[in-house]
């Protein structure tokens, strides 16, 4: 500790301006944002070195501002929209434009569709509208997906610069999701470039064994953003994929040239 005011001689960059209660809410943010999958309110504790009653009061403020999401079926914790930051209220017209036409897919085909933007390395879920079948993949708003094994992702990616693309594929590891999931960023990026070729994405068995997702990006906007439709394969096969990208691409343009 510091007792004695520093000398001129002294660098104003060694000394500790840090604050405990902000480094604690900064690991626990760190934490969050370096899982896909939600961290239980105990993984928390331990590793922040919280007695679990203060790591829980922590989480809940920032779920106040929506800095946290929590999962109460899986007990789980995400990071949650309010990182969207400045960006909040082109998020909210955003999803207020994509609603109908996702409503209107969702009818059309009968299967789920999603909106999701860039956030950090991963897609999170902005909109989602379920199919009304009893069997359905279907995501919840604020999940998150890696960008490399969803058809979102590959959307997204794929008009981002590769440097940019690059840093993000390091960030999240590529991790195998299935036995289909690309995981060399080589390859990676060879797949990008189709997806620009051809005009949308597909995630064929790479985030889920039995799923299939065709995805657009939406164009024009301020925000990384795509359009998805997910179904189980046996339900979407390979040649009707073709006809769901030209609705979906239709779809992403509506959502761009509706004021708001």
């Amino acid at each position: 500790m510091v007792t004695s005011r520093p000398t001129g001689e002294q660098r104003t960059d060694e000394r500790d301006y840090s604050v405990r209660a902000v480094e604690r809410v900064c690991a626990i943010l760190n934490l969050l944002q370096e899982s896909i999958d939600g961290v239980s309110l105990i993984e928390i504790a331990e590793a922040t070195e919280l007695p679990k009653s203060s790591a829980f009061r922590y989480l809940w403020t920032l779920e106040a501002y929506r800095y946290v999401e929590r999962d109460a079926e899986a007990g789980m914790y995400r990071l949650g929209l309010g990182f969207v930051g400045m960006q909040s209220r082109q998020v909210e017209v955003l999803r207020q434009r994509a609603r109908p036409v996702l409503e209107r897919l969702r009818d059309e085909f009968g299967e789920t569709v999603n909106l999701g933007v860039l956030d950090g390395d991963s897609a999170i879920y902005l909109e989602i509208v379920e199919s009304r079948r009893s069997v359905r993949l279907a995501a919840k708003r604020g999940d998150r997906d890696p960008l490399h094994a969803t058809a979102l992702g590959k959307a997204i990616a794929a008009y981002l610069p590769e440097e940019r693309v690059r840093e993000l594929l390091v960030a999240s590891g590529m991790p195998a999701r299935t036995v289909n999931t690309i995981t060399s960023p080589t390859d990676y990026l060879t797949e990008l470039a189709t997806v620009r070729r051809v005009g949308h994405a597909l995630d064929n068995g790479e985030n889920e064994v039995d799923g299939r997702c065709v995805a657009v990006v939406i164009p024009g906007t301020r925000l990384p953003a795509a359009l998805s439709l997910s179904a189980p394969a046996a339900r979407l096969p390979m040649q009707d994929i073709a006809k769901v990208a030209t609705a979906l691409r239709a779809a992403a343009e509506q959502i761009a040239a509706t004021p708001g």
